[in-house]
């Protein structure tokens, strides 16, 4: 069923102070346009500069998600994130008067409680969902952290929790049914860390809007009654301050047995909704955080640029085939007798590209190289590659149909066999510098699996009504 896009009704603002920057911030949720996504806007800042909620606008994962575009920042917008996601709202404004939302009690409840009042609206435009279809997987040795995402016509999330420290133990907790299950299972629960980490958190300039009442601390280290005194004046915290009984500072009480794993699984919610569309899938993750839940939203987000270029282009599914004859030549400038790539196979977006040309007797060089002895020009082979290349590169950029790529230098080219009618060239290029205006690539062409020709290529990007 046709799913469409939503905002809200009504503006509606939110009060208090930062988590980490202890700054005081009023954030507030507006209508948006469809297709407008989501976008943080800091309205304290001259020209009231715009961030998308977009994992490529990641500069910060050390104990929250922080996004920025040049000066402009806002910190910790996973909770936020977390409840636009969670009420299914895909285009709304977000504005600040501050560097850091409020964190209210630490959980998502405050932001979903405003955004109830504000309404929802149905807009005319699809949702545009990302359906995964084959595993993605992200693994971090070092840290023993793994996230899968399944092919699943729905949206799930299951997270284990292992900080290998006796007072938290092992935990999961998993979300099934996202309108059933978010506003009263998730979004209550509330961020936590460990009394061990406070001082070195306060150490770090961090959690100064943080206390007792926005934040689980979880008991795994024993203070005396100085060092408590000590803690208290580092948070700012007026009330006393005990250790308590139940494993949590100060006795506070539990929501949920399982809270700490179901705020990690608030916390994903939130670092996945930069990827910048709902996903259809079963994400599976032990032992995740920002920097990791970040990492694996930019592995999904290039398979849904990928996926969106594809579409752009090839209208017509063909098995092994990523853009056939006439989605290239959308592409590419080139038309006979010098479009020298048949179909491309494979792309990895940034990454790698492969290209085949098929020879045939009737290509028009053939006449005279040589005649009684046809060979492909070595040139031209270099040319077949480099437009491989091309295309790689045209789709790494916006609007890839307005862009020219200017070789620069080809390096290290190297001939050794000859290519002759009826093969079939097979082409792979490697992205292996990627700047804004410039590349260099590694390629190589194949005929039956063996290495005929490979050189390494230097291009530039250039506007196509400019290009002189």
């Amino acid at each position: 069923m046709l799913e469409l896009q939503h905002t809200i009704k009504h503006p509606v603002s939110i009060s208090g102070i930062g988590l980490h920057t202890g700054a005081h911030c009023t954030m507030t949720f507006k209508p948006a346009p469809e297709n407008y996504g989501i976008r943080f806007i800091r309205t304290d800042l001259g020209g009231s500069p715009e961030i998308p909620a977009l994992c490529d606008y990641v500069v910060d994962v050390s104990r929250g998600t922080t996004l920025a575009i040049g000066e402009a920042k806002v910190h910790t917008v996973e909770h936020v994130l977390a409840a636009v996601a969670g009420l299914k709202i895909d285009n709304i404004i977000i504005e600040l008067n501050g560097i850091e939302p409020p964190i209210g009690d630490g959980s998502a409840s405050p932001y979903v409680d405003t955004l109830l009042k504000a309404e929802f609206v149905q807009q005319t435009e699809p949702r545009d969902y990302l359906i995964i279809d084959e595993t993605v997987m992200y693994h971090n040795e070092e840290k023993q952290i793994d996230i899968v995402a399944l092919p699943l016509d729905d949206y799930r999330l299951t997270i284990l929790v292992d900080y290998q420290n006796p007072a938290l133990g092992s935990q999961h907790t998993g979300l099934f049914n996202l309108e059933k299950e978010f506003i009263t299972e998730f979004a209550p629960a509330r961020t936590f860390c460990f009394l061990s980490e406070v001082e070195h958190l306060s150490k770090l300039g961090l959690i100064k809007g943080g206390d007792i009442d926005n934040a689980i601390v979880i008991i795994d280290k024993n203070l005396n009654e100085a060092e408590l005194a000590d803690l208290q004046v580092k948070l700012g915290i007026q009330q006393s301050v005990v250790l308590g009984e139940n494993g949590i500072l100060n006795n506070k009480q539990l929501r949920f047995k399982n809270e700490p794993a179901r705020h990690k699984l608030l916390d994903m919610m939130g670092d996945l909704a930069l990827i910048g569309v709902p996903i259809k899938a079963q994400v599976l993750a032990a032992r995740p955080g920002h920097a990791a839940n970040v990492e694996f939203a930019k592995l999904v987000r290039k398979m849904y640029q990928q996926k969106k270029l594809v579409k752009k282009f090839q209208h017509v599914k063909s098995q092994g085939v990523v853009f056939d004859i006439n989605a290239i030549k959308k592409i590419l400038p080139h038309r006979y007798p010098f479009l020298l790539v048949d179909k491309i196979t494979s792309l990895e977006l940034d990454k790698k590209v492969v290209g085949v040309k098929s020879v045939t007797v009737n290509e028009p060089f053939f006449e005279g190289h040589f005649p009684g002895h046809p060979i492909m020009p070595g040139v031209l082979i270099i040319e077949a590659m480099a437009q491989t290349g091309g295309i790689l590169l045209l789709n790494a950029v916006p609007n890839p149909e307005d862009k020219l790529v200017y070789f620069m230098q080809i390096n290290n080219a190297k001939f050794r066999k000859p290519v002759f009618p009826g093969c079939q060239l097979v082409m792979e290029l490697e992205m292996i510098t990627k700047k804004s205006r410039y590349c260099v690539m590694s390629g190589k062409a194949f005929v039956d699996d063996v290495l005929v020709t490979e050189a390494e290529f230097m291009a530039a990007i250039v506007d196509r009504d400019k290009a002189e």
